[in-house]
């Protein structure tokens, strides 16, 4: 393996031979509550990569450009080399987790229109809810970048929605990142997986995510290894 060049709470990401790619391998530690919670499991890494990198490929074939060049084994890929654009952005269609807490609303509630939120991936700052007037103040990204990144939230969020409930699963919410290629082109980075979504059951609310982690209601393994069963057979 090349030169690490970062290590974050999922992932490491290493130099490779091509100036313009970064090899990414998923690690296998779960954590929750900006890391106070952690764990590692085996097999966590290989399940976010499959999971992620089946999704992605789904969305590219939708026009929504990311950073996956290929699959190098099955916990690490060649990716494009990106400047990442330091927010979270959230979208969420049923309110749960945070949004619960923030504002008090009923768990399972579903909105009429899908939610934008961004946060700024700051961990000193516990990541805070920041909004668009703040990003421009703080040039973290233009109003341009914004509406280019609210735009394909939206559309990812449209696809996510048909390819989940293909595995009788409904997306509650879920997080993504953007990263901008030497070009000045967006494109969508980091992974989608049940690390970064919340997905319940059609039927029984059964959570199938990060939540069984953070909840200590379920097997993480066994959960993930479910979502990716109802992926693959739907």
């Amino acid at each position: 393996m090349k030169e690490l060049l970062y290590e974050g709470k999922a992932k490491q990401v290493y130099k490779s031979d091509n100036d313009d790619c970064l090899i990414i391998k998923y690690k296998n530690t779960a954590t929750a509550f900006n890391g106070v919670k952690k764990v590692d499991f085996e097999g966590k890494g290989k399940l976010n990569c499959t999971i992620s990198n089946m999704i992605f490929r789904s969305l590219e074939k939708k026009g929504i450009p990311t950073h996956l060049v290929e699959s190098i084994d099955d916990i690490t890929i060649l990716v494009k080399k990106v400047d990442i654009v330091p927010l979270e952005v959230i979208v969420r269609n049923i309110a749960a987790g945070s949004f619960v807490a923030r504002y008090g609303a009923e768990e399972g509630m579903v909105f009429d229109e899908p939610i934008v939120e961004f946060s700024y991936k700051q961990d000193s700052l516990n990541d805070p809810l920041i909004n668009n007037f703040h990003i421009v103040a703080l040039k973290l990204a233009t109003k341009e970048d914004l509406q280019i990144i609210t735009d394909y939230a939206l559309q990812i969020n449209e696809y996510l929605k048909e390819i989940f409930l293909k595995g009788n699963m409904k997306l509650v919410d879920f997080k993504i990142e953007f990263g901008k290629t030497k070009d000045g082109t967006i494109i969508l980075a980091d992974e989608i997986s049940p690390d970064s979504c919340r997905l319940w059951d059609v039927n029984t609310n059964q959570k199938l995510d990060k939540d069984v982690f953070r909840k200590g209601i379920g097997d993480l393994i066994t959960t993930y290894e479910e979502v990716l069963g109802r992926m693959i057979n739907d």
